[in-house]
């Protein structure tokens, strides 16, 4: 397929006006699924099980089976909605949503229409340079997740070329929630990295709460990306219409829902430009190309054919159950991280650094695991970012909070200095273990037998009697060649401040015997 003609960027924010909705879907992380009691594959003790092993008559769609609600889907609905500032319906219903796909074993799904549970909302989304939008929240309504498709042969992993698909019923019935925000102005330049902000705070939102794992490799959050742009109006002149909109389905990284709305608004500003038309259809997004491909029409709710789902009663919380739910509400995120950054001592551009990469769960949870806030913001900021970049991933898929707090326990007692403590992260990030068992079965732990290093010392110094005429001289700084040559001969493997240590003492002894 040839590569859709882009508009560079600020060319394309000087003819249009970018304007975004979000679409965040929330895989609960309750026990049992949505409308059975089959085991719940998003919970962490179901994740990995084997395919169709976690499935019910509901799930199948089998003749004669009927849903029975989840209660604990409903109260943490209930408590999601309330954490995005909405209001919690006295009484709202399930509706069937009716289309075909061979992951929905019904040919319909139970989901929400006109009546959700959650309505009229706002979250308060902070950027890199400081801008801070309330981003407004039409909706969260209830529904199930559908099944899973692996499309074998091809070269793409999609259905077209594709010789044959498995579905794997596992995830079907899966307790979502969807978060459906209002179209959102005002982004402008600031649109694409809005989305990821806007994703990265649902993300600590839901895992304050504890209601999901929210690990998007896994698909636990996905997000749906709506882009439309409209021409700039004349000074003076009313706002033009909203354009027709594009929606990008499932993008499941931060960079990447930062980089698909980026090249959305810079493809359809080329269409435009040239006068052509924006197709209202899904598009895929493809990591490796940086680009979207047309996936179907864009289907409206009268093509859904949506009434009540005659299965299920009305959902009706009682006003004690939603004030119980608002007293346990965790702290707001906007207030959570101002609290960190003054707990943890950060400057602003540390914290940032934190919030950019979308890892301030990762760091709170890494320094609960005993980790300083300094090490925790250092290992995920750095090094992790690293490999996570190079991977085309986030770093949280990489690695967990407890495995950096261990390693940063290995390197605060000397175990491991900062060049091997990479290696370490390297082991654990390719599944080799825990960094206590990559640091054994790679061999990796500092050399702590000064004996070991006395021996490595004597030999540089004997093969370089220059530098060791300079150190005696007092020229201190040319114990670097020496330090150099023991770090090589120890393979990394040794602290390089007691090797100096030891140079400066050998140095001087070997000065006194003369």
């Amino acid at each position: 397929m040839a590569r859709a003609e882009l508009m560079d960027f600020d060319e394309a924010l000087e003819l249009f006006e970018p304007v975004i909705g979000l679409e965040v879907h929330v895989e609960l992380n309750t026990r049992t699924k949505m409308f059975s009691a089959a085991p719940n594959p998003a919970n962490s003790e179901f994740h990995g099980a084997e395919p169709n092993t976690l499935v019910a008559p509901v799930d199948l769609g089998l003749p004669g089976s009927l849903p029975v609600v989840n209660g604990e889907a409903v109260r943490n609905s209930i408590s999601l909605g309330l954490a995005l500032g909405c209001g919690i319906a006295e009484s709202c219903r399930f509706a069937r949503k009716n289309y075909f796909y061979p992951d929905l074993a019904k040919n319909y799904q139970i989901s929400q229409y006109d009546e959700p549970i959650a309505f009229e909302g706002s979250v308060e989304v902070e950027l890199e340079n400081g801008r801070v939008f309330q981003v407004p929240i039409e909706r969260a309504h209830m529904e199930e997740d559908a099944g899973k498709l692996t499309h074998v042969g091809g070269s793409t992993g999609r259905i077209h070329g594709a010789e044959y698909s498995l579905v794997d019923y596992n995830r079907a019935g899966v307790p979502l929630v969807e978060i459906v925000t209002r179209p959102i102005f005002g982004g402008e330049a600031d649109a694409p990295a809005l989305a990821r902000a806007y994703v990265s705070t649902i993300r600590d939102i839901v895992i304050s709460l504890g209601i999901s794992e929210a690990r998007m490799e896994r698909g636990n959050l996905r997000c749906d990306a709506n882009v439309s742009l409209r021409p700039r109006a004349a000074a003076g002149e009313p706002a033009e219409p909203l354009g027709t909109r594009t929606e990008t389905k499932n993008v499941n990284s931060f960079r990447s829902i930062e980089r698909a709305v980026r090249h959305e608004i810079q493809r359809q500003a080329a269409i435009l430009a040239k006068g052509g038309t924006i197709t209202q259809e899904t598009r895929h997004w493809h990591e490796d190309t940086g680009t979207t491909s047309p996936g179907r029409p864009k289907s409206d709710a009268d093509d859904y054919r949506y009434f009540p789902e005659p299965d299920l009663l009305p959902v009706v919380p009682s006003r004690e159950l939603v004030e119980e739910l608002r007293a346990a509400l965790p702290e707001p995120p906007a207030a959570r991280r101002r609290r960190l950054k003054t707990e943890w001592g950060f400057t602003d551009l540390e914290f940032l650094d934190v919030l950019n990469g979308g890892l301030l769960v990762e760091v709170a949870e890494t320094v609960a695991a005993g980790a300083s806030p300094a090490a925790a913001r250092k290992w995920w900021t750095g090094e992790l970012t690293r490999l996570a970049n190079a991977r085309d991933t986030d770093a949280a898929s990489l690695v967990t909070p407890a495995e950096v707090a261990e390693l940063a326990a290995l390197v605060e007692a000397g175990t491991l200095t900062d060049r091997l403590a990479r290696q370490v992260l390297e082991g654990v990030a390719a599944g080799e273990g825990s960094p206590k068992q990559v640091v054994d079965a790679r061999r990796l732990a500092v050399v702590s037998d000064d004996g070991a290093l006395v021996a490595a010392i004597d030999e540089a110094l004997a093969s370089q009697p220059d530098v060791l005429a300079k150190i005696r001289d007092g020229k201190v700084q040319a114990a670097g060649a020496v330090i150099g040559a023991v770090m090589k001969a120890m393979q990394g493997k040794a602290d390089a401040a007691r090797v100096r240590e030891l140079v400066l003492e050998r140095a001087a002894g070997a000065d006194a015997g003369a």
